[in-house]
C-alpha cells in the first residue's frame, strides 16, 4: 500500500525524531486527491497524512508546499496542518503533514473563516509574487516579484498562460488580442493595495473542517498577491456563504466595486483550468473577455 523506500525513509525519520523503534505500523489510502497519492498512516508515535507522487513527474512539488505551508502557518490567523517530514525516496516525492481529524461545522465557522482569511490578507510584503515558484493544482506557477499588482498579474499571470493555452489549440489569436487589451488597462481597473498573503487556490475542495469545527487551509498555491484574488477563487464553483464575506468585510473592508472587478480576478485560474482540464473552459474566458 505505501511504497516500501518511503516506509523505509520515514520510519528512520520516526525513530531518530520521535525515538519511535516502531516505524509506521499500518497505513490506508485516502481518497480525494486528483494529483498526489494519499494514506494515513498509524505508528505508536502518532497519525500522519502522507502525499506522495513520482519526483519526475513534478519536481519540487512538495518542496514549495512545504514553504508554502509554513508561511499560512507562520502568520498564526487560521489552522494549517504541520508539516512533519519532506523528503526523496528511490522515485518517489513525499510530504507528510499532521493529520486534522474532520468534525462538524461550528454554528459560526463561515463569520470565523471570514475574519481569519482577512487577517491572513493583512500580512504583507514589499513587493507581489514570491521567492521560489511553486504549483497551483499540478501546473507549474512562476512568482518572479514585481513592484506592481498589473505588472505582476501581466508578466507572471496572464502572459505564460495565454500563450501556453494557444500553443495548445485551446485558445486562438483573437483570445490573444482580448488578453492584450485587458493587460493594457489593468491598472485602472484593479484598485491598489498592497501584496496580500495568499492561500492561491482557494475553493471549497482546499478547506476542510477540523475536529475543534473551524476551517483549516491545505493544497494552497502561496504567493503575495491582490487579495481579491482569493475572494474571486471562493466565488469561481459557487461560492462561500454569505457570513463569510460579510465577515471579512467588517474586518478587513474590500475596495468598492470587488464584485464587479470578480470576473477579472477569475481569468488566472480559468485559464489553468483551461490548460489543466481541457476547451470546455474557453467559452467562459472568452464571455469574460468580451464583457470587458
Amino acid at each position: 500500500m505505501i511504497p516500501e523506500s518511503i516506509r523505509d525513509n520515514f520510519n528512520k525519520w520516526l525513530l531518530l525524531d520521535k525515538g519511535d523503534a516502531n516505524g509506521i505500523t499500518s497505513a490506508k489510502l485516502l481518497s480525494g486527491g486528483c494529483i498526489n497519492d494519499c494514506l494515513l498512516a498509524y505508528a505508536s508515535s502518532g497519525s500522519y497524512f502522507i502525499k506522495y507522487n513520482l519526483t519526475d513527474k513534478f519536481p519540487g512539488m512538495f518542496n514549495a508546499e512545504e514553504k508554502g505551508l509554513e508561511l499560512l502557518r507562520n502568520a498564526d490567523y487560521i489552522q494549517i496542518p504541520e508539516v512533519i517530514y519532506q523528503g526523496i525516496s528511490g522515485i518517489y516525492s513525499f510530504l507528510v503533514l499532521e493529520y486534522i481529524e474532520a468534525g462538524q461545522q461550528k454554528a459560526n465557522f463561515w463569520d470565523n473563516f471570514g475574519k481569519n482569511l482577512a487577517r491572513l490578507h493583512s500580512v504583507s510584503n514589499s513587493s507581489f509574487g514570491l521567492d521560489h515558484d511553486n504549483y497551483i493544482g499540478s501546473l507549474p506557477q512562476k512568482n518572479k516579484t514585481h513592484a506592481s499588482w498589473d505588472e505582476f498579474m501581466a508578466v507572471q499571470r496572464f502572459q505564460p498562460l495565454v500563450k501556453q493555452s494557444f500553443d495548445l489549440g485551446l485558445l486562438g489569436r483573437e483570445d490573444i488580442r482580448g488578453f492584450d487589451r485587458l493587460i493594457g488597462k489593468l491598472r485602472n481597473l484593479i484598485p491598489e493595495e498592497n501584496p496580500s498573503l495568499l492561500h492561491g487556490d482557494l475553493w471549497s475542495g482546499n478547506y476542510i473542517t477540523a475536529s475543534n469545527g473551524e476551517a483549516c487551509l491545505i493544497d494552497p498555491a502561496v504567493y503575495f498577491g491582490h487579495r481579491e484574488m482569493d475572494i474571486a477563487m471562493t466565488k469561481l464553483f459557487g461560492g462561500f456563504s454569505p457570513a463569510f464575506y460579510r465577515s471579512y468585510n467588517d474586518e478587513y473592508p474590500l475596495e468598492k466595486g470587488w464584485e464587479k472587478r470578480l470576473e477579472i480576478n477569475q481569468l488566472y485560474p480559468l485559464l489553468v483550468h483551461l490548460i489543466l482540464f481541457g476547451a470546455s473552459y474557453a467559452g467562459q474566458i472568452r464571455y469574460i473577455l468580451k464583457s470587458l
